[in-house]
């Protein structure tokens, strides 16, 4: 929450405690000591804008009903020049607190001097933290969960640095392993098509058959021609590997650039096979955690979760039906798998680059690595829960009511390609974060690129761009915004208008529970309710009216409004124009 309204909270605790002290001293309640009481905002505010349960909390310490108590409270409670105006019981004891003109006042003078600062805090204290996200695989396009991840990834990023965090985006190159090998292999045999005919081998079922293999290979036979059929297979292969993989990488970058992400690291998974791998390996083995058998060495997971899970409270019973199963570390090719990689990867990141928190964006079919990775951290010595993963679902993508699932240029499924050439950036970043990362997301092609109030991001930028053609108008007319007193201020007390000023004051405490949660949603849903305020405030509420003081102060209220709409769009890359 903001720093005003955080401060306003702890003096109403106060005000209440030396309510109390001075009924005990009065002999209106007896010498007792209180035990801990709540002050919170009601769901309600009929009755006042904060409640607090310290009657019902006191009633035993007390040996009095919590209306004699409240009742006392009430009696003494000097609310002098605190942020409150009154003071009332309510039923069998609850006490209610009703804000006064001034400090509604003072939310907007904090909005309008905070600025582009509005709505950030200290929570995260600089923590360091590194977000990994979409590392998609670097042989083939980018696709749905890709588009996903990577809004939610960056966004989420976003919410973190607002919340105060030293963030770094990261980006996993899987560089290395079987993958690769898979896609020399693909590429090699693709390029002999070029040139062999029926002559050449058939690609193996489980290699990549994507238009874009062959595309590479045509490529590289553009530039040399048949000269590599004459070298060795491994010679060709990575020769082939060696010129696509770069292009295919590059070609990750550009798109996602387009989609308004910069890494700030793009992590090779080769640099790990250079000796990190076979530390982590020498220390699972060292600390008794690996064996070798039919020529593979295996990590003990079952071992590592058993002990863990019997350590939370879990019978042998519940642990036997999660059918446990241990990993393999070292193939019998001698090749480390990408679970060995993996942990190689994030004690980088923990021990060697220091993040104090890693936060990866997986998609959901990952769920069963999360526990084995956690462990196997806690396993090398390095405590498993400094790593948090965010699980994502699937995306749905819809259009006139039915499942899109093929792309109409190459007949293969939707890519991020086809989705940013469908639709707005500023729709699909936005979209992809109106649901926590738990829920499936149905996304409708014609939605994103409608333009009314019925598609949540226009409807967001709408209000911003409202507000500027509010003062574009007034301006025509020779009014300009200008400063305006506490006390000019304190006129806003329609309804429409507190309701607005007390959600404005709440940003600060939405991001801080985005951040914690790991769900930037909660800054979408926050602006979406931020625009439907604002369009029942000036619906309610005229601007131009004939009293100078109070139309300054609306315009105010306007400024506000859309100071904050646009740092969370901008926080989000999404665009804020002023006029639509």
């Amino acid at each position: 929450m903001s720093k005003l309204v955080k401060e306003t909270e702890n003096a109403l605790h106060s005000l209440i405690l030396e309510a109390i002290g001075r009924a005990i001293a009065a002999g209106e309640l007896p010498e007792a000591a209180l035990p801990a009481f709540h002050v919170e905002i009601p769901q309600d505010r009929a009755n006042g804008d904060y409640a607090t349960n310290v009657a019902f909390a006191g009633a035993r310490c007390f040996h009095t009903a919590p209306i004699k108590i409240a009742q006392a409270i009430a009696k003494y409670i000097d609310l002098g020049d605190s942020y409150f105006s009154e003071c009332s019981v309510a039923g069998a004891g609850f006490i209610n607190f009703r804000l006064s003109d001034r400090f509604y006042a003072d939310i907007l003078l904090d909005v309008l001097e905070k600025g582009e600062a509005y709505g950030r805090s200290d929570f995260g204290k600089g923590k360091r933290v590194n977000v990994e996200f979409v590392s998609a695989n670097p042989t083939g396009p980018m696709h749905m969960g890709n588009a996903r991840g990577g809004a939610l990834g960056d966004c989420l990023a976003a919410v973190l640095e607002m919340a105060g965090y030293s963030v770094t985006r990261e980006f996993y190159i899987n560089d290395a392993g079987n993958q690769i090998d898979k896609f020399g292999l693909s590429l090699d045999i693709r390029y002999q098509q070029l040139f062999l005919g029926e002559n050449a081998p058939e690609l193996p079922e489980d290699s990549y058959h994507g238009a874009d293999i062959t595309a590479r290979a045509k490529e590289f036979a553009d530039l040399y021609g048949d000269a590599f059929l004459q070298k060795s297979e491994s010679e060709r292969r990575a020769a082939l590997v060696a010129f696509a993989l770069p292009k295919n990488i590059e070609n990750m970058r550009e798109n996602l650039s387009k989609y308004r992400i910069a890494y700030d690291e793009w992590f090779h998974e080769s640099e790990l096979h250079k000796g990190a791998i076979r530390e982590v390996i020498d220390t699972l083995t060292e600390n008794g955690k690996t064996y070798e058998k039919d020529g593979a060495l295996w990590y003990k997971n079952i071992e590592v979760q058993t002990e863990k899970l019997l350590a939370q409270g879990k019978t042998q019973e519940q642990i036997d039906k999660l059918e446990l199963k241990d990993d393999v570390l070292i193939r019998q090719n001698g090749n480390p798998t990408y679970f060995a990689a993996d942990i190689a990867y994030h004690k980088n990141k923990l021990v060697t680059r220091g993040f104090q928190k890693a936060i990866d964006v997986w998609g959901a079919d990952h769920h069963g690595h999360v526990a084995r990775l956690k462990g196997a951290l806690d396993a090398i010595g390095l405590d498993g829960s400094a790593l948090d993963v965010v699980l994502m679902q699937l995306v749905n993508l819809m259009k006139d009511g039915e499942p899109v699932r093929m792309s109409k240029r190459t007949g293969n499924a939707v890519t991020l390609v086809d989705l940013l050439e469908e639709v707005p950036i500023d729709a699909a970043r936005f979209f992809f974060n109106l649901r926590e990362p738990g829920s499936t997301i149905d996304f409708d092609l014609g939605l994103a690129v409608s333009e009314n109030a019925q598609n949540p991001v226009y409807y967001c930028q709408y209000a911003n761009a409202r507000i500027c053609s509010i003062l574009k108008k007034l301006a025509a007319d020779g009014i300009a915004p200008r400063a305006c007193t506490e006390k000019e201020l304190e006129q806003l007390h329609a309804p429409e208008e507190r309701e607005l000023i007390r959600h404005l004051a709440s940003l600060t405490d939405e991001v801080v529970l985005a951040a914690t949660h790991y769900d930037p949603a909660k800054i979408t849903r926050y602006a979406i309710n931020l625009a439907t305020l604002f369009h029942k405030y000036y619906n309610a509420c005229k601007i131009g009216v004939a009293d100078e003081s109070l139309m300054q102060a609306r315009l105010n209220l306007c400024l506000a409004v859309r100071s904050v709409m646009v740092n969370i769009l901008t926080a989000f890359k999404i665009s804020a124009p002023e006029s639509m």
